[in-house]
C-alpha cells in the first residue's frame, strides 16, 4: 500500500528526514496469494500457484495471512521455503520501488523484540516477518541510515505498563511492544535524526 501511495510519497519528499519502518514481508500481495488492497493483514485468495503447491489446503478458511502461513508451515515446512523465498523477493521490490519515490534523507528502522539474525519459526510469530539482516543491508545503498532497535529484555518485560486499551483489545496488546520498547526506538531514531539535520 505504501510503495503505491502518492500522496505518502510527496509528504516524504516534503519532509527533512523520512524514517520508514521495516514491516513484514507476509502482508503484501505476491505471486502465491493477494492481500486486502487497504487492510494488508487481510487473506483474500490464494494463486493457482499456491494451490498447485498445497494441493490438500482448504484456502476459503483462511481470513489472515499469518493464519494461513502458519498453517502452511505447519504442513510442510520444505515447500514452505519457496513461499517465503517469493515473499522476501517481493518485499526487496516493494522497498526499492518505495525507498526509490522518496527524495531526500531516508532512514530504515528495525524495530523488533529481537535482532534481524534470528531466524523465523512459526511459533514464536515474531514481526517483521521473514525479514533478514542480509535484505536490509541490500537496501542500504537506498537510504541515508539504518537505525537498528531490538528493545532490551527489561523494556519487554514492562509489557503493556502504561498502554491504554480496551478489555477486548488485550490478546492483541500482549503480542505487541509496549510503551517502554517504544521509548527506546524512539530515542534511537532521535539520535540518528539529529545528525541528519
Amino acid at each position: 500500500m505504501f510503495s503505491t501511495d502518492v500522496q505518502i510519497a510527496e509528504m516524504a519528499t516534503g519532509a527533512d528526514v523520512t524514517v520508514v519502518q521495516i514491516m513484514g514481508a507476509h502482508n503484501m500481495s505476491n505471486r502465491f496469494y493477494t492481500v486486502h488492497p487497504r487492510r494488508n493483514d487481510r487473506f483474500l485468495k490464494p494463486s493457482t500457484l499456491l494451490q498447485a503447491i498445497y494441493r490438500e489446503v482448504d484456502f476459503a478458511e483462511f481470513n489472515f495471512n499469518k493464519h494461513m502461513l502458519q498453517h502452511l508451515y505447519t504442513l510442510s515446512p520444505g515447500r514452505f521455503n519457496t513461499v517465503v523465498d517469493e515473499l522476501q523477493q517481493a518485499w526487496l521490490a516493494r522497498m526499492r520501488l518505495l525507498l526509490g519515490k522518496i527524495q531526500g534523507k531516508t532512514v530504515l528502522l528495525w524495530f523488533a523484540d529481537h535482532t534481524p539474525d534470528d531466524v523465523f519459526s512459526s511459533e514464536d510469530e515474531k514481526d517483521p516477518w521473514f525479514i533478514t539482516r542480509g535484505m536490509i543491508e541490500k537496501m542500504r545503498p537506498l537510504v541515508t541510515d539504518v537505525v537498528e532497535v531490538a528493545a532490551s529484555a527489561s523494556s519487554c518485560a514492562l509489557g503493556t505498563e502504561g498502554m491504554v486499551f480496551s478489555q477486548m483489545e488485550t490478546p492483541m496488546a500482549k503480542h505487541i511492544l509496549g510503551p517502554a520498547a517504544h521509548q527506546e526506538a524512539a530515542t534511537a531514531v532521535v539520535e540518528c535524526v539529529r545528525v541528519l539535520l
